[in-house]
C-alpha cells in the first residue's frame, strides 16, 4: 500500500531553498500556520546540478521543526545511494530524476518499500514520453519549469504544453499521481499551470520573500480555485 499524505487537492509546497536559515524555525512555523501543504527540499550534489544544498542533517532538522510532509527532490547522480538515508531522516516524498536513474522502476519500488511516496522528475529538455512506461508506478510526477540548480529563475513558457502532455499521459495510464511543477511559480504563472493540469506547486521566493507568506500561500491557492 502506498503511503498517504492527507492534503487538499491543490497543494502549495514552499521551497526551503528560499528560506532564511537564520530564522528557520520561525519561517517554517509561519508557512505551516499559513496553510502550506508540504515543505519542498531541494537536495543538490554539485554534480548533477551546478550547486550544493542540503544533506541528511537538514532533513532531520526540518523534521523536528515542522509537521509538514517533507517533499524531498534529489538532484543527484546515483540517487539510489541516498534514498535510504533520506527516508530515515524524515522524507515523506522522494523524487528522483529520470536523467539520473537508468533503473528508475527499481528505484521507485525501493522508495515505496521505505514508506515514502515515490516520484520522478524531468528536466525541461526531457520529453514526457521518457516516463510513459513507469507512469502507473508513480505517486508524483514533477515537471521542472526551469533548469534545476538555482532558485529565483523565470518560468519557461513551453512548460505549459509539457504539463498538459504529462497530465494526458497520467490519465492514459489511469494513474492517480500528483502532477507537480517547480520553477518560477508565482501569481503570474500558477493559474496557467493549474489549467494545464498541475495540482501541486513548488514556490520558493514567491512565498519566503513575501511580506506576508501566509497571505501569499492563500493567494496562490485562490488562483487555482476556479476549476477546483
Amino acid at each position: 500500500m502506498n503511503p498517504v499524505v492527507p492534503t487538499p487537492r491543490v497543494k502549495i509546497a514552499p521551497s526551503l531553498l528560499a528560506a532564511d536559515f537564520g530564522r528557520l524555525a520561525e519561517q517554517l512555523a509561519v508557512i505551516e500556520a499559513g496553510g502550506a501543504d508540504w515543505l519542498h527540499v531541494d537536495v543538490m550534489d554539485g554534480v548533477f546540478v551546478p550547486n550544493l544544498s542540503f544533506g541528511v542533517k537538514v532533513i532531520e532538522t526540518c523534521k523536528r521543526l515542522t509537521t509538514l510532509p517533507l517533499d524531498v527532490h534529489l538532484m543527484v547522480v546515483e540517487p539510489e545511494k541516498y534514498v535510504d538515508s533520506f527516508a530515515k531522516a524524515g522524507a515523506s516524498v522522494l523524487t528522483i530524476h529520470v536523467e539520473a536513474a537508468p533503473h528508475l522502476h527499481r528505484h521507485l519500488a525501493r522508495i515505496r518499500e521505505l514508506g515514502c511516496m515515490a516520484g520522478a522528475v524531468m528536466n525541461p529538455a526531457t520529453p514526457v514520453e521518457a516516463l510513459r512506461d513507469v507512469a502507473a508506478e508513480l505517486d508524483l510526477l514533477l515537471i521542472m519549469s526551469v533548469n534545476p540548480g538555482f532558485g529565483g529563475q523565470k518560468f519557461i513558457p513551453a512548460s505549459l504544453g509539457k504539463i498538459s502532455r504529462a497530465r494526458a499521459m497520467l490519465s492514459d495510464a489511469r494513474s492517480n499521481a500528483l502532477l507537480e511543477v517547480d520553477g518560477g511559480v508565482t501569481r503570474d504563472t500558477i493559474q496557467a499551470c493549474w489549467r494545464a493540469g498541475a495540482d501541486t506547486f513548488v514556490a520558493g521566493n514567491a512565498v519566503f520573500m513575501a511580506a506576508d507568506p501566509a497571505a501569499e500561500i492563500r493567494a496562490l491557492r485562490a488562483l487555482c480555485a476556479e476549476q477546483a
